[in-house]
């Protein structure tokens, strides 16, 4: 995806996540992260994309610490200052060159791009976790959702989920509405996912959208069609926690 495809979709999917947390209000449980309530959900979002905007305009290419609001607003005042926040961090990325060099967490991408793909894909995330406190989900858009089953894989696999996948051990994951189709391999050094076709020990295909929300955790593996060794994908899903 392109840079401006990302701001598309960072402030289609801000939009979403502050209807969705208004109409289940501040107090409202949020079911796939059990500890928090809405209000948590609309700070930590806020709180993302404020540490991610003071790095992009301060160009930085050190490390700074994760900004946080110094004092959130409460009630009903939580949504409109989320979503300013949301607009202020999309004007910020929309004066940057992706190809700007800066601080992010991803040594193999020092450029604002990495930032465009990350804020989109938190947002969307997220969004869906306030739509499921309001009762009310939609999917992920489906060429976002291949993207971030694919930023999922290639990236916060091999940077947390070393022991996901067990040595020898493979599993495929495959979109089934848009292309996208990922093999990951088990092996003493960690976890390598190549962008092919071929045949794992496990597979699960299903929508880009149900293969983002199992990868992140948000739906079961029930909602995937599912080839091979059920308890890997089990274990897989268990072990990468992110």
């Amino acid at each position: 995806m392109e840079s401006d495809q990302y701001l598309t979709a960072l402030a289609r999917e801000s939009k979403a996540l502050a209807e969705a947390a208004a109409e289940a209000g501040p107090s409202a449980r949020v079911p796939s992260c059990p500890e928090w309530d809405v209000a948590d959900l609309l700070v930590h979002c806020a709180s993302g994309d404020l540490w991610a905007r003071t790095i992009i305009e301060r160009r930085t290419t050190e490390r700074i610490p994760v900004e946080l609001p110094e004092i959130p607003p409460t009630s009903e005042a939580l949504v409109p200052w989320f979503l300013e926040g949301a607009n202020a961090l999309i004007d910020a990325l929309r004066k940057t060159d992706s190809s700007t060099p800066m601080w992010t967490f991803s040594p193999a991408d020092r450029s604002a791009q990495f930032w465009f793909r990350r804020r989109a894909h938190e947002t969307s995330i997220h969004r869906f976790d306030a739509q499921l406190a309001a009762g009310m989900t939609a999917p992920i858009d489906a060429p976002l959702a291949a993207d971030g089953v694919d930023e999922f894989l290639t990236f916060f696999v091999p940077r947390w989920g070393k022991d996901a996948v067990g040595v020898g051990e493979t599993i495929h994951f495959h979109c089934t509405d848009v292309e996208g189709e990922w093999l990951l391999l088990g092996s003493g050094d960690g976890v390598t996912v190549t962008r092919e076709h071929a045949k794992g020990g496990a597979a699960a295909r299903g929508s880009a959208s149900d293969l983002m929300l199992f990868v992140w955790g948000r739906v079961p593996l029930s909602q995937l069609e599912v080839f091979g060794e059920v308890d890997l994908l089990n274990r897989f899903a268990a072990t990468i926690k992110v």
